[in-house]
């Protein structure tokens, strides 16, 4: 009684803190029909910020980083992102036949990253005074890449073997679709996919923070500018998914209940893998309980940013009110919601 007493606390006292009682408060403003919005421009500059902001950061810490480290919990992320995919898929398609194109999209999202959900995590944990590695952000890439490769590359495969039982001329269109005529497709489409996602605006901001912490020495703006900013742009950026998170709700009206089901358990099945991979890690290298917390953010979460452009490119099958509706009307909160659990639980497990 006493455990659960203790988790119950952390996580009301959680939802007082800024970067959850924005998301809140978003939700409330459009639940009451409230005409509040953030221009488009805005928003896209502050996601840009915040991303370049956490790549710094990552790219700083990975300056100073033992190798080994940072390796094992990467691995782990990468893992963690595959892992996800696969439990969409048993959930969405081989478990409830719903459409592959359909099931392996919001699979993918789920498995890929939310950096807003990863940045909502970090403030967080600074408000709460729990250390994390600085690298925490690098881990981002492995999961996210992992993931969006795994759910598109099983949808293609899925599509091309259905053609291909359909008639050799369909089986011939698919082989062309899926990386052209050479002796190795998937191959081929493994790579467009890696150079499409790595092209992705959150990537490819996240990189270049990531890339400019590395091989540069950006502290003095780093210090100067964008830590000022983060928390002030984090609170703006709560808000704006906040209202965006409500209005998605709607599209999941026409969807199976099963979505609706995913969209709220997922993050916490997901979760509960990248925490445990995180105490794994933990017991291997003496990684921290912050660094598992994160982990768990991370693998909880899902991308709103990357990874449904992402999809509409390479899955144009796929509904977009399904994986869009089922990752950020339902997904996204549910996330950001559960990181003081994951607090919780840290500090019951690994203490």
């Amino acid at each position: 009684m006493d455990i659960a007493f203790d988790i119950m606390q952390t996580i009301v006292a959680q939802f007082q803190k800024p970067t959850l009682a924005f998301l809140i408060g978003g939700m409330v403003l459009a639940a009451f029909g409230s005409r509040l919005e953030v221009p488009e421009p805005v928003y896209k500059l502050i996601v840009l910020l915040l991303l370049i902001k956490v790549g710094l950061g990552a790219g700083i810490a990975v300056r100073q980083a033992d190798v080994v480290s940072l390796a094992i919990p990467a691995v782990g992320a990468a893992i963690a992102g595959v892992l996800i995919v696969l439990l969409g898929r048993v959930w969405l398609v081989r478990g409830h036949g719903k459409s592959q194109m359909d099931g392996m999209a919001t699979a993918g999202l789920f498995g890929a990253v939310s950096a807003s959900t990863l940045a909502a995590g970090m403030a967080v944990l600074d408000a709460e005074g729990i250390a994390y590695e600085g690298f925490i952000g690098a881990l981002y890439p492995f999961m996210d890449i992992a993931a969006l490769l795994t759910a598109i590359l099983l949808a293609r495969m899925s599509a091309e073997r259905t053609l291909a039982a359909s008639g050799p001329a369909q089986a011939g269109t698919a082989t062309m679709t899926l990386g052209g005529g050479g002796g190795n497709p998937s191959g081929a489409l493994a790579r467009e996919i890696l150079v499409d996602t790595l092209k992705s605006p959150a990537i490819s901001a996240l990189l270049l923070g990531l890339a400019l912490g590395v091989f540069a020495q950006p502290e003095v703006v780093y210090q100067s500018f964008y830590e000022p900013l983060f928390k002030g742009l984090l609170s703006l950026l709560m808000l704006v998914m906040g209202m965006e998170a409500w209005a998605r709700l709607s599209d999941l009206r026409k969807a199976a209940h099963v979505y609706v089901l995913y969209g709220l358990a997922a993050p916490l099945l997901n979760g509960l893998i990248g925490f445990a991979i995180g105490v794994g890690a933990h017991h291997l290298t003496g990684f921290s309980s912050g660094g598992v917390i994160l982990l768990a953010v991370m693998a909880s979460s899902s991308s709103d940013i990357s990874g449904p452009p992402t999809m509409r490119a390479t899955l144009p099958e796929a509904n977009p009110s399904l994986y869009v509706g089922t990752s950020t009307g339902l997904g996204t909160p549910v996330a950001i919601l559960s990181i003081p659990l994951w607090i919780a639980l840290a500090q019951v497990v690994i203490g």
